[in-house]
C-alpha cells in the first residue's frame, strides 16, 4: 500500500515549506508525516498532514482518516492549531519534541478561552482515537520554562503543552507526556472523551521538585466547560495539581490512577469571574494511590467574594457550586496533608476574605482511605460564613501519621454545617489560600 508522505523541500529552514507525496487510489486518506529535515521545524508538515487526513465524513463505506508519525523526532519550533477533525486516527509512535526559544513562544502562543491561559496546540474535533502505543511522547522542554519563570505563577504567555477543544467522542490513550511547558493536558468545551493510560513527568531536573518549587503550574490535566470526561490508569509526577477540575466539569470520572510529588486531585480553582455563575458537578475519583510526599490526597479551592486583579492570578467573586463529590479508596503514601477545602484563593495569594465566598461547597464523601500521611489532621476544612458548605461525609479513614505513630484525629474546621461521620475538633489553625 502506497501512503501520502509529507516531505520537506531543500531550502534554509527559515524557509522550509512542504509538498505531499500523490497518494495512490486506495490510501488517499492516510498521511505519514516525515520529521522537518535536519532539526527543522516540522509543524508545517503536521498541520498539512491533519488538513489532508484529519476530516472524514461519516461514511461506514470509507476508510477512517490516519495521521501517522514515525518513530523518529519532531522538532516543534511554531504553534499548531489542529481543530474540527473528524473521524481521524492518530498514530504516535515518535517523539514530538518543542524548541527553546521562550521570546517566540510568548509572543505566539493561542489563546484558550479561559483564565487568560494560552498553549502551544490546540487539538479537536469528532470521533478521533489517538493512540500514543505506550510510548508516543509529547516533551514540551519544560526544564528552561521553570529556570525562567523561577516560581512565577501562570507567567503571561507561557504556554500549555496541548489543549483539547471542541471534542467529543473522542479516545486518546498511550500517550506519554514530559517536561510539559506548563499545565500539560487542557480540556475545555469538550465532551465524551476517554484519556486512559497516560504517562505524565513534569518534574525540575536542577532542583527539588514540589509545590514549593519552580515546576509550579505543571498540573497533569484540566478540565473546563468540559462534560462526561474519563481518566484512566494516568501516572503523573510533576509540581501542582495531579488533575484538576475547574469552570464547568460534569461528570467526571478518575480511576486507577498514580499520582506523586504534586498537590493531589484539585477541585478548582473556581469562583474567579465576579458574578458568574459556574459548576462541578458529580465528580467520583477511585482508586488513586498519593505517592512520595505530595502535599494532599484532595483539595477543593475556591476564590473569595472580593475582586481583586484579573485572571489568571486575580479575580474573584464568583457565583456557583460544587457538587455530588465522591473520593473513593485512597491509599496515600508519606502525604503532607490528607484533605483540604480553602475559600480564601486571591490576588497573588493576598490574605483576608475567607468568609466572603458565594460559592458553594456540598454534597462530599471521602470514604476508605488508608496508608500514611506526615500530619495528625484527617481535614481542614475552610469554609465561607457567606456560604457554608453542607453535606461532607468522612468515613472510614485508616490512615497512620508517620511523625507518632498514631491515626489522624483532628478535624478542623470552619462554617461546616452537619458534619456526617466526623465531628469538627476545632478551627483551621491559618489561612489557607493555596
Amino acid at each position: 500500500m502506497f501512503a501520502k508522505f509529507l516531505l520537506p523541500l531543500l531550502a534554509p529552514a527559515v524557509a522550509a515549506s512542504y509538498v505531499a507525496k500523490p497518494p495512490g487510489p486506495q490510501d488517499s486518506n492516510v498521511c505519514v508525516v516525515e520529521p522537518g529535515a535536519n532539526g527543522t521545524d516540522s509543524a508545517p508538515a503536521i498541520l498539512e498532514a491533519f488538513e489532508r487526513c484529519g476530516h472524514n465524513e461519516d461514511d461506514a463505506s470509507q476508510p477512517r482518516g490516519q495521521v501517522v508519525f514515525k518513530n523518529e523526532t519532531y522538532h516543534i519550533q511554531s504553534v499548531m492549531n489542529t481543530t474540527g477533525l473528524r473521524n481521524v486516527d492518530v498514530d504516535l509512535k515518535g517523539t514530538l519534541l518543542w524548541d527553546q526559544n521562550i521570546p517566540y513562544w510568548l509572543n505566539h502562543s493561542l489563546p484558550v478561552g479561559y483564565q487568560n491561559q494560552s498553549s502551544a496546540w490546540l487539538f479537536g474535533g469528532e470521533n478521533v482515537h489517538w493512540d500514543g502505543h505506550g510510548y508516543g511522547t509529547l516533551d514540551g522542554n519544560g526544564q528552561v520554562w521553570y529556570d525562567f519563570v523561577n516560581g512565577s505563577n501562570n507567567y503571561p504567555g507561557r504556554p500549555h503543552q496541548i489543549t483539547v477543544t471542541g471534542s467529543r467522542d473522542s479516545i486518546f490513550q498511550g500517550i506519554r507526556f514530559v517536561q510539559s511547558q506548563m499545565w500539560t493536558v487542557t480540556i475545555i468545551h469538550s465532551e465524551n472523551i476517554l484519556m486512559e493510560d497516560i504517562y505524565v513527568n513534569s518534574t525540575d531536573t536542577k532542583q527539588e521538585v514540589g509545590f514549593e518549587f519552580s515546576s509550579l503550574n505543571t498540573d497533569g490535566a484540566d478540565t473546563i466547560y468540559a462534560n462526561n470526561i474519563t481518566f484512566r490508569r494516568w501516572v503523573v509526577d510533576n509540581g501542582d495539581d495531579s488533575i484538576a477540575m475547574k469552570a464547568n466539569s460534569t461528570n467526571i470520572l478518575i480511576e486507577d490512577c498514580r499520582f506523586h510529588t504534586g498537590l493531589g486531585i484539585a477541585i478548582g480553582s473556581i469562583g474567579q469571574y465576579n458574578g458568574e455563575f459556574e459548576v462541578i458537578e458529580n465528580v467520583t475519583a477511585r482508586n488513586i494511590e498519593i505517592l512520595d510526599n505530595m502535599r494532599y490526597g484532595v483539595y477543593v479551592k475556591t476564590w473569595t467574594g472580593r475582586t481583586a486583579g484579573y485572571p489568571p492570578n486575580g479575580g474573584g467573586g464568583g457565583l456557583g457550586y460544587a457538587s455530588n463529590m465522591l473520593f473513593q479508596n485512597f491509599t496515600l503514601e508519606g502525604a503532607t496533608g490528607i484533605f483540604a477545602v480553602t475559600q480564601c484563593t486571591s490576588y497573588n495569594e493576598a490574605t483576608g476574605g475567607c468568609d466572603t465566598s458565594e460559592f458553594h461547597i456540598r454534597d462530599l464523601v471521602l470514604e476508605d482511605w488508608h496508608g500514611t500521611a506526615v500530619s495528625d489532621v484527617v481535614a481542614a476544612v475552610q469554609c465561607s460564613a457567606a456560604r457554608p458548605c453542607t453535606g461532607i461525609e468522612i468515613k472510614d479513614i485508616n490512615i497512620v501519621d508517620t511523625v507518632n505513630g498514631t491515626a489522624p484525629a483532628s478535624y478542623l474546621c470552619d462554617n461546616v454545617v452537619d458534619p456526617q461521620g466526623f465531628a469538627c475538633t476545632g478551627p483551621t489553625w491559618e489561612e489557607n489560600n493555596r
